[in-house]
Protein backbone atom coordinates (compact mmCIF):
# COMPACT_ATOMS: atom_id res chain seq x y z
CA UNK A 1 0.00 0.00 0.00
CA UNK A 2 1.37 3.58 -0.59
CA UNK A 3 -0.08 6.94 -0.34
CA UNK A 4 -0.18 8.50 -3.68
CA UNK A 5 -1.09 12.02 -2.28
CA UNK A 6 -2.86 13.89 -0.29
CA UNK A 7 -5.97 15.29 -2.31
CA UNK A 8 -7.63 17.19 0.64
CA UNK A 9 -5.74 17.87 4.13
CA UNK A 10 -6.26 19.16 7.02
CA UNK A 11 -6.63 23.20 6.09
CA UNK A 12 -4.63 24.01 9.29
CA UNK A 13 -2.91 20.42 9.23
CA UNK A 14 0.10 21.89 10.52
CA UNK A 15 -1.10 23.98 13.65
CA UNK A 16 1.77 23.03 16.77
CA UNK A 17 -0.34 21.24 20.31
CA UNK A 18 0.41 24.75 21.83
CA UNK A 19 -2.23 26.31 19.25
CA UNK A 20 -4.24 23.34 19.15
CA UNK A 21 -4.70 24.08 22.94
CA UNK A 22 -5.25 27.26 22.95
CA UNK A 23 -8.22 26.69 20.04
CA UNK A 24 -9.47 24.51 22.67
CA UNK A 25 -9.29 26.77 25.50
CA UNK A 26 -11.35 29.07 23.21
CA UNK A 27 -13.65 26.76 22.02
CA UNK A 28 -14.74 26.03 26.16
CA UNK A 29 -15.77 29.30 26.40
CA UNK A 30 -18.60 28.34 25.06
CA UNK A 31 -19.22 24.68 24.49
CA UNK A 32 -18.56 21.94 27.14
CA UNK A 33 -15.82 19.63 25.61
CA UNK A 34 -15.27 16.11 27.31
CA UNK A 35 -11.94 15.59 29.26
CA UNK A 36 -11.00 12.60 27.70
CA UNK A 37 -11.51 14.13 24.24
CA UNK A 38 -9.99 16.83 25.20
CA UNK A 39 -6.54 15.09 26.06
CA UNK A 40 -6.77 12.90 22.91
CA UNK A 41 -6.93 15.63 20.90
CA UNK A 42 -4.17 16.75 22.13
CA UNK A 43 -2.16 13.75 21.51
CA UNK A 44 -2.13 12.62 25.67
CA UNK A 45 -4.11 9.77 24.67
CA UNK A 46 -3.63 5.97 23.31
CA UNK A 47 -6.01 5.02 19.95
CA UNK A 48 -6.03 2.54 17.33
CA UNK A 49 -7.34 3.46 14.00
CA UNK A 50 -10.20 1.45 13.05
CA UNK A 51 -11.68 1.39 9.66
CA UNK A 52 -15.02 1.12 7.70
CA UNK A 53 -15.77 1.41 4.05
CA UNK A 54 -18.94 2.84 2.57
CA UNK A 55 -19.08 2.63 -1.68
CA UNK A 56 -15.59 4.48 -2.75
CA UNK A 57 -14.70 5.86 0.92
CA UNK A 58 -12.93 4.61 3.87
CA UNK A 59 -13.14 6.52 7.17
CA UNK A 60 -10.56 6.03 9.52
CA UNK A 61 -12.46 6.87 12.96
CA UNK A 62 -10.28 6.87 15.85
CA UNK A 63 -10.57 4.16 18.76
CA UNK A 64 -9.52 5.13 22.20
CA UNK A 65 -8.14 1.60 23.16
CA UNK A 66 -7.96 2.14 26.94
CA UNK A 67 -11.57 3.97 26.91
CA UNK A 68 -13.46 1.68 25.11
CA UNK A 69 -14.89 4.68 22.80
CA UNK A 70 -14.72 6.08 19.18
CA UNK A 71 -14.36 9.50 18.49
CA UNK A 72 -17.70 10.17 16.79
CA UNK A 73 -18.66 13.54 15.61
CA UNK A 74 -22.02 15.65 14.43
CA UNK A 75 -22.74 18.96 13.28
CA UNK A 76 -23.93 21.62 15.95
CA UNK A 77 -24.91 24.26 12.79
CA UNK A 78 -26.82 26.34 12.86
CA UNK A 79 -25.46 27.07 16.71
CA UNK A 80 -22.30 26.54 15.77
CA UNK A 81 -20.37 28.05 12.64
CA UNK A 82 -16.57 28.04 14.04
CA UNK A 83 -15.32 26.27 11.24
CA UNK A 84 -16.54 29.57 8.80
CA UNK A 85 -15.17 32.09 11.27
CA UNK A 86 -12.53 29.96 12.22
CA UNK A 87 -11.34 29.64 8.65
CA UNK A 88 -7.71 28.91 7.54
CA UNK A 89 -8.85 27.99 3.56
CA UNK A 90 -10.87 27.06 0.65
CA UNK A 91 -9.22 25.64 -2.65
CA UNK A 92 -11.65 25.83 -5.20
CA UNK A 93 -12.02 22.73 -8.06
CA UNK A 94 -13.06 23.88 -11.07
CA UNK A 95 -16.94 23.17 -10.72
CA UNK A 96 -16.36 25.26 -7.58
CA UNK A 97 -14.90 28.43 -10.27
CA UNK A 98 -17.76 27.62 -12.19
CA UNK A 99 -20.79 27.85 -9.89
CA UNK A 100 -19.36 30.72 -7.64
CA UNK A 101 -18.72 32.40 -10.83
CA UNK A 102 -22.47 32.97 -11.90
CA UNK A 103 -23.76 33.19 -8.26
CA UNK A 104 -21.38 36.44 -7.76
CA UNK A 105 -22.73 37.10 -11.54
CA UNK A 106 -19.14 37.29 -13.25
CA UNK A 107 -19.86 36.78 -16.90
CA UNK A 108 -15.81 35.94 -17.55
CA UNK A 109 -14.47 33.33 -15.82
CA UNK A 110 -10.85 35.26 -15.97
CA UNK A 111 -12.45 38.42 -14.15
CA UNK A 112 -13.90 36.33 -11.44
CA UNK A 113 -10.24 34.71 -10.84
CA UNK A 114 -8.82 37.93 -10.90
CA UNK A 115 -10.77 39.95 -8.10
CA UNK A 116 -12.07 37.27 -5.98
CA UNK A 117 -9.63 34.24 -5.83
CA UNK A 118 -5.64 33.88 -4.90
CA UNK A 119 -3.17 31.92 -5.88
CA UNK A 120 -1.47 29.88 -2.87
CA UNK A 121 1.36 27.14 -2.24
CA UNK A 122 1.05 24.70 0.74
CA UNK A 123 2.55 22.02 2.35
CA UNK A 124 0.80 18.85 3.15
CA UNK A 125 2.15 15.81 5.17
CA UNK A 126 3.35 14.12 1.78
CA UNK A 127 2.94 16.81 -0.85
CA UNK A 128 3.01 20.61 -1.47
CA UNK A 129 0.46 21.72 -3.14
CA UNK A 130 -1.08 24.61 -5.07
CA UNK A 131 -3.88 25.85 -6.38
CA UNK A 132 -6.83 28.36 -6.34
CA UNK A 133 -8.23 29.75 -2.90
CA UNK A 134 -11.33 31.83 -2.86
CA UNK A 135 -10.62 34.85 -0.72
CA UNK A 136 -11.81 34.65 2.49
CA UNK A 137 -11.75 38.65 2.66
CA UNK A 138 -11.70 41.12 -0.20
CA UNK A 139 -8.05 42.26 0.45
CA UNK A 140 -6.91 38.72 1.37
CA UNK A 141 -3.31 37.96 -0.04
CA UNK A 142 -1.29 34.35 -0.50
CA UNK A 143 0.65 35.66 2.85
CA UNK A 144 -2.40 34.98 4.40
CA UNK A 145 -3.01 31.26 3.82
CA UNK A 146 -3.39 29.22 6.35
CA UNK A 147 -4.42 31.94 9.23
CA UNK A 148 -8.30 31.60 10.59
CA UNK A 149 -9.95 33.90 9.91
CA UNK A 150 -13.85 34.73 9.16
CA UNK A 151 -14.89 33.99 5.54
CA UNK A 152 -16.44 36.87 4.12
CA UNK A 153 -19.24 34.87 2.60
CA UNK A 154 -20.60 33.93 6.83
CA UNK A 155 -23.67 36.21 6.99
CA UNK A 156 -24.48 37.45 10.94
CA UNK A 157 -27.23 34.51 11.33
CA UNK A 158 -24.50 31.89 10.35
CA UNK A 159 -25.45 30.81 7.38
CA UNK A 160 -23.22 30.95 3.60
CA UNK A 161 -24.49 33.86 1.35
CA UNK A 162 -23.34 31.90 -1.42
CA UNK A 163 -24.78 28.74 -0.24
CA UNK A 164 -25.39 26.41 -2.41
CA UNK A 165 -22.40 27.16 -4.40
CA UNK A 166 -19.83 27.64 -1.64
CA UNK A 167 -17.01 25.75 -2.03
CA UNK A 168 -16.54 22.26 -2.18
CA UNK A 169 -14.09 22.17 0.54
CA UNK A 170 -16.55 23.20 3.26
CA UNK A 171 -19.14 20.61 2.14
CA UNK A 172 -16.49 18.11 3.50
CA UNK A 173 -15.75 19.34 6.91
CA UNK A 174 -14.53 17.90 9.09
CA UNK A 175 -13.55 15.37 7.73
CA UNK A 176 -9.91 15.69 5.45
CA UNK A 177 -9.17 13.12 2.40
CA UNK A 178 -6.92 11.88 0.53
CA UNK A 179 -5.91 8.68 -2.32
CA UNK A 180 -4.04 5.22 -1.30
CA UNK A 181 -2.70 3.16 -4.17
CA UNK A 182 -4.24 -0.62 -3.40
CA UNK A 183 -3.25 -3.30 -6.07
CA UNK A 184 -2.72 -0.40 -8.69
CA UNK A 185 -5.91 1.09 -7.80
CA UNK A 186 -6.52 4.28 -5.97
CA UNK A 187 -9.15 4.51 -3.14
CA UNK A 188 -10.41 7.30 -1.30
CA UNK A 189 -9.57 7.41 2.28
CA UNK A 190 -11.12 10.21 4.94
CA UNK A 191 -10.31 11.07 8.85
CA UNK A 192 -11.25 13.88 10.89
CA UNK A 193 -9.70 17.29 11.07
CA UNK A 194 -8.88 18.11 14.74
CA UNK A 195 -8.04 21.79 15.13
CA UNK A 196 -9.46 22.70 17.95
CA UNK A 197 -12.21 24.51 16.68
CA UNK A 198 -15.54 22.15 15.97
CA UNK A 199 -17.74 21.37 19.63
CA UNK A 200 -18.71 18.27 17.42
CA UNK A 201 -16.49 15.64 18.20
CA UNK A 202 -18.02 13.65 21.31
CA UNK A 203 -17.04 9.62 22.66
CA UNK A 204 -19.40 7.07 21.41
CA UNK A 205 -19.58 3.07 22.15
CA UNK A 206 -19.92 2.41 18.27
CA UNK A 207 -19.98 4.01 15.00
CA UNK A 208 -23.47 3.21 14.24
CA UNK A 209 -24.73 6.26 15.96
CA UNK A 210 -22.85 8.20 12.97
CA UNK A 211 -24.13 5.78 10.51
CA UNK A 212 -26.53 8.30 8.37
CA UNK A 213 -23.51 10.92 8.46
CA UNK A 214 -20.92 8.34 7.27
CA UNK A 215 -23.56 7.09 4.15
CA UNK A 216 -23.97 11.01 3.65
CA UNK A 217 -20.41 12.06 3.50
CA UNK A 218 -19.08 8.85 1.50
CA UNK A 219 -21.12 10.30 -1.26
CA UNK A 220 -20.18 13.62 -0.40
CA UNK A 221 -16.39 12.71 -0.68
CA UNK A 222 -16.64 10.27 -3.68
CA UNK A 223 -17.86 13.40 -5.76
CA UNK A 224 -15.20 15.95 -4.39
CA UNK A 225 -12.84 13.18 -5.21
CA UNK A 226 -13.60 13.38 -8.68
CA UNK A 227 -14.14 16.91 -9.09
CA UNK A 228 -10.66 17.36 -7.42
CA UNK A 229 -9.28 15.01 -9.62
CA UNK A 230 -10.87 16.66 -12.83
CA UNK A 231 -9.49 20.18 -11.66
CA UNK A 232 -5.62 18.72 -11.41
CA UNK A 233 -6.17 17.82 -14.95
CA UNK A 234 -7.81 21.26 -16.47
CA UNK A 235 -4.43 23.20 -14.81
CA UNK A 236 -6.15 24.66 -11.56
CA UNK A 237 -4.47 22.92 -9.22
CA UNK A 238 -1.42 20.59 -8.22
CA UNK A 239 0.22 18.36 -6.43
CA UNK A 240 4.13 17.88 -5.90
CA UNK A 241 4.90 14.50 -4.54
CA UNK A 242 7.20 14.97 -1.74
Amino acid sequence: MAIIYNELADNTSHLSVNEIAESLDLLEEEWEIDATLRKFILGEVKSSDYTHTIGDVTFHIPYLIDHNKYVLWKCYWPDCHNCCERQGRLPLTSDDLISIKSTLNYSKLSEFIEKETVVATWQEPTAIMSGINLKRKDDETDKDDGTRIPCRFLDDKGSCKIHPSRPGVCYLYPFSTWLESHGGQARIQATYQFTGDCPGFYLGDTITEMKDILDEYSGVIARYSVQYARTSREGYGAASIL
